[in-house]
């Protein structure tokens, strides 16, 4: 009998019965691989209650940083696919991170199960006030006289910005040496403004404020039009580097093996709560924009064409890991 009963019980709290009207039974976690701070960060930290409402269950963020992202990438894929663990990914962890790290553990398009793009997040070219550079060409003409002796900062070997600086350097033949950060954008930024780094790609939503203070000195934006947060801040495009236009993403994943059911519930709280008028202007002002997949399939089919985009851009710049 009490055989019987321990299967009645397994049967019951199973992800798929879970599934048929159960979930969220419990608060979910929402896994941010970078540390507070930067992009991911800012995204998860406006999501998270808000989905949260829309699902009848608290969402706690937990950062998890470390190598470029990869440990809380780790981390998630490998927890239990029954919908309490979702991952907020991006384009580094995503779409780079497998082209660079040779010996990753996960792969992404295998060990997860997209969801839904979340946000766009532009990166802005800027500097420490010292540098003597107003424009980025002014920074090429700095580089060039004084090859080797500046720093650029990034979030981490594989990311974006790292790539984005590798290209604007090999076009432009200059050299300025990469000082890689653990975690998120949080820290290089804090290097960038203590004056250990001078110069630095990265998301727009991690330097905005500190732009705006005067802290930080704006280069440049990697958009097709200049955005409306810094209208003074030219493009890399109209400053004559047409092929610095780029952007990071964010998106939700859950482990591979969730069940559907939850995928399709969490699919629509999220695109529910993303088109709330006020939400997406909350995002505007800190420089990040909503961006959504209409179905988990178009996600996939998104994640998949960057991780060819990507790993591309990463083997002609011969990325590797600091």
């Amino acid at each position: 009998m009490l055989q019987r009963w321990l299967v009645v019980l397994v049967l019951l709290f199973s992800p798929a019965v879970l599934a048929q009207g159960g979930w969220p039974a419990r608060p979910v976690r929402m896994i941010v691989p970078f540390a507070p701070g930067g992009a991911s960060d800012f995204v998860a930290r406006l999501l998270a209650p808000k989905l949260g409402e829309a699902l009848g269950q608290q969402v706690i963020v937990e950062n998890k940083p470390g190598a470029s992202g990869n440990i809380g990438m780790e981390f998630a894929a490998r927890s239990a696919p029954d919908g309490y663990t979702v991952y907020l990914g991006n384009i580094g962890t995503i779409a780079i991170n497998p082209a660079v790290f040779q010996g990753l553990s996960i792969d992404p398009q295998r060990d997860f199960i997209a969801v839904t793009l979340v946000a766009e997040t532009p990166s802005i070219l800027v500097a420490h006030p010292s540098v003597a550079a107003a424009t980025a060409g002014d920074l090429v003409k700095l580089a060039k006289a004084r090859p080797g002796e500046l720093n650029f900062g990034s979030p981490g070997s594989s990311t974006l910005n790292r790539l984005e600086m590798e290209r604007f350097m090999l076009a432009n033949g200059i050299s300025i040496v990469h000082v890689p950060y653990k975690g998120g954008a949080g820290p290089a930024v804090t290097g960038l403004i203590g004056g250990d780094t001078q110069v630095m790609f990265i998301t727009l939503t991690s330097a905005l404020g500190f732009v705006n203070a005067g802290r930080l000195k704006a280069l440049g934006v990697t958009t097709g039009k200049r955005i409306d947060a810094l209208p003074q801040v030219p493009t890399m495009a109209e400053q004559g580097f047409s092929d610095m236009v780029s952007s990071s993403w964010q998106g939700v994943f859950v482990p591979a093996g969730t069940p559907r059911a939850i995928v399709d519930k969490l699919h629509a709280a999220l695109l529910d709560v993303l088109a709330a008028p006020e939400l997406q202007k909350r995002f505007e002002v800190g420089g990040a924009y909503v961006v959504t997949s209409r179905t988990p399939e178009e996600f996939a089919a998104y994640v998949a064409a960057e991780g060819q985009r990507w790993g591309r851009v990463a083997k002609e710049i011969g990325a590797t890991i600091d």
